[in-house]
């Protein structure tokens, strides 16, 4: 990252708005920006294949679901964040990932900006690539700044985006147990 863009960036932003740069509680400020970008846009120079590398054998081709993922997002839109939950569930053929490891590829998605529906696509396209499942499913629940903040400003109003893929996608029956276990 380039904290210099970065800085000089937010300070033309703070002068843009009319505020005075050189005020205390400002001084520091783009500082803090930039230090701050390196943690909350971090997923840009992450591969989630290197945390999905981790496998084990296992016999079980049972879904496995990691529910109630909490993250932090921001929208490519308006630089807003957006945050909640997602469900990650895949059904494995001979070898299943560390559970830590579906939420850190959710994270590596979650520290960009972007969309809600891409990122929901990106997580299942990592599970098909890295783990070649059987099949799987994603569901993103969450809540945008920039609605609540701007624009319509509704708070509290949650977005929900799901992808299903391979035998998801072949039976419903699936889709409806992956949406009992998010509920349980």
């Amino acid at each position: 990252m380039d904290y210099e863009k970065i800085k000089e960036g937010v300070r033309l932003m703070l002068e843009g708005i009319g505020e005075d740069i050189t005020r205390e509680g400002l001084l520091e400020t783009p500082d803090r920006i930039a230090r701050m970008c390196s943690q909350i846009y971090g997923g840009l120079t992450e591969d989630a294949g290197e945390h999905l590398r981790k496998q084990f054998h296992a016999t079980s081709n049972n879904i496995v679901l990691e529910k109630d993922i909490t993250f932090y997002s921001v929208c490519e839109h308006h630089l807003l964040p957006f945050y909640g939950k997602a469900h990650v569930a895949y059904i494995p053929k001979d070898h299943v990932a560390g559970l830590s490891k579906l939420a850190r590829t959710v994270e590596v998605f979650a520290r960009r900006p972007q969309i809600q529906e891409n990122m929901t696509a990106q997580i299942a396209d990592a599970l098909e690539t890295h783990l070649d499942p059987k099949g799987v499913m994603v569901m993103i629940e969450a809540e945008h700044m920039c609605m609540t903040m701007r624009g319509v400003q509704k708070p509290g109003s949650k977005t929900v985006t799901t992808i299903v893929r391979g035998a998801f996608a072949e039976d419903v029956s699936l889709q409806q147990t992956f949406y009992q276990m998010v509920k349980a």
